[in-house]
């Protein structure tokens, strides 16, 4: 080691020590404008770097667009100056810490589009200077920060654990979760090499609860990938288990109840109308693209993507059954979905199944409304594939709830009144078993599988106690 790598590597974790570091965060999203509040938080001072002006414009006015970060907790950074938004890239060249928190989506193939990760790197490059620690928090596939992050970083002519630091640490966000948040979600991080993972520590050490240091940046972004790749095969389990409960004329919600009473070697997943959100439909596809170019195929993850992306098509079968039985077409009925945000209680639409579900049941001929307390309108954006846009969310009143020939519940949010809705409408799908603490309705209700709800029980199974 250098003594110019050493006093770099000593300058960091002396104002990792003291607080004094400036910390940049390039994308003030959800994953963005959550950690530069917990850096301010820390006592860093923070910039805030986004593309949109609008964006920028309402965080320095003290004002969140993130519904997990009220604007209570945001306001005292900005009015105090610790946190300052921005749209001016050059001030990079400012900060001591740079947070890389930017999307990185899939393309039409489920091919990795690291767009957004090459802008930042190309925007860093412009202002590297030596002592710089730049950690990418975006949720890719293995390799990245080595592969394509580095390489352009390197065009300066410096040197990571020389001249400049560089670590990736995943973000594990998980929107509306009153529990777990950004602070006390353990940390995981790895460098490019033991000294990037040494400063890098020592930074974040300020801000968050637990670090979880592994060996590298690679290792760091399997873990991301392997997590949500977990999630994602173990609900497609639950998602066929509730279609061979179908065909076997068994409640689902039942039998998961029952297997999750064991206390040990099981964890309970439960089916649904697909998957949602960022990160569990998108990030598993990362790791068999990488994978792919290594000659090998991850048939789990191929096998399980398909059985969820299938189910909005089942729940579309299960409405037009359901319709039949009463003697109704899909095409000419009123169908009022309730809730569209991809997870309960968050207006995030990302990725939502309840958006192919209204496409493919207007596809049918169907009048479909919706109902969603947290998600007021479903916008003409030029992607959204679904008839009369802008749709906007219905009051949920008996009126409008008498007018339906169904229901269809997609995402059960707390404060939906449930009861209403089972003494209001005929017909109800309930793809989240939501239904089974209410089943004293006048409505006829069909769950993902077997028996109708109301015909068993409804109450949560514990174990019985014997001599």
């Amino acid at each position: 080691m250098t003594t110019n790598t050493q006093r770099a590597a000593d300058r960091l974790l002396d104002l990792a020590a003291s607080g004094e570091a400036t910390v940049g965060v390039i994308g003030l999203g959800y994953v963005g404008l959550p950690l530069a509040v917990e850096c301010a938080a820390a006592g860093y001072r923070v910039l805030g770097f986004d593309v949109s002006a609008p964006v920028v414009e309402q965080i320095s006015r003290g004002e969140s667009h993130i519904g997990d970060v009220p604007s209570d907790a945001l306001r005292p950074h900005t009015e105090s100056g610790r946190i300052e938004a921005t749209t001016d890239m050059g001030r990079l060249a400012d900060c001591d810490v740079i947070s890389i928190c930017v999307p990185t989506p899939l393309n039409k193939i489920k091919d990795p589009d690291l767009g957004y990760v090459l802008s930042a790197a190309r925007v860093i490059k412009d202002t590297l200077r030596p002592g710089q620690l730049v950690i990418l928090e975006s949720t890719t596939y293995p390799g990245t920060t080595d592969e394509v992050l580095l390489p352009v970083l390197e065009e300066t002519g410096l040197t990571v654990g020389e001249d400049f630091f560089l670590c990736f640490s995943p973000e594990r966000v998980d929107p509306g979760n009153p529990t777990w948040h950004t602070k006390n979600t353990p940390k995981v991080i790895g460098g490019v090499t033991a000294l990037c993972a040494e400063v890098g520590v020592a930074v974040y050490d300020r801000v968050f609860d637990t670090l979880v240091p592994v060996e590298s940046a690679r290792a760091a972004e399997l873990v991301k990938v392997y997590e949500n790749t977990f999630r994602m095969i173990n609900i497609a389990l639950a998602n066929e288990l509730a279609q061979a409960c179908d065909k076997l004329d068994v409640s689902v919600w039942d039998v998961i109840d029952a297997a999750g009473t064991k206390p040990f070697g099981f964890m309970k997943f439960t089916p649904g109308p697909g998957l949602g959100g960022h990160c569990i439909p998108l990030d598993p596809h990362y790791l068999s693209w990488k994978m792919r170019t290594l000659a090998y195929k991850t048939r789990m993850i191929e096998l399980a993507s398909e059985i969820n992306a299938e189910m909005p098509v089942y729940v579309v079968q299960k409405v037009a059954d359901a319709l039949n039985d009463d003697g109704k077409a899909v095409r000419g009925s009123r169908l009022l979905v309730l809730g569209i945000a991809y997870k309960k209680n968050i207006d995030d639409l990302r990725e939502s199944p309840a958006l192919e579900i209204i496409r493919l049941l207007q596809e049918k001929g169907a009048d479909v409304q919706y109902h969603d307390p947290f998600c007021p309108e479903i916008a003409d954006d030029g992607h959204t594939a679904i008839q009369h846009l802008p749709l906007r969310s219905r009051p949920l009143t008996e009126t409008e709830l008498g007018q339906a020939d169904a229901a269809i519940l997609i995402t059960d949010h707390d404060e939906v009144d449930y009861q209403l809705v089972i003494d209001s409408v005929p017909l109800i799908v309930d793809t989240r078993g939501k239904m089974r603490a209410c089943c004293d309705g006048s409505a006829r209700v069909v769950g993902l599988s077997g028996r109708e709800m109301g015909e068993g029980p409804a109450e949560d199974l514990a174990p019985v106690l014997t001599q």
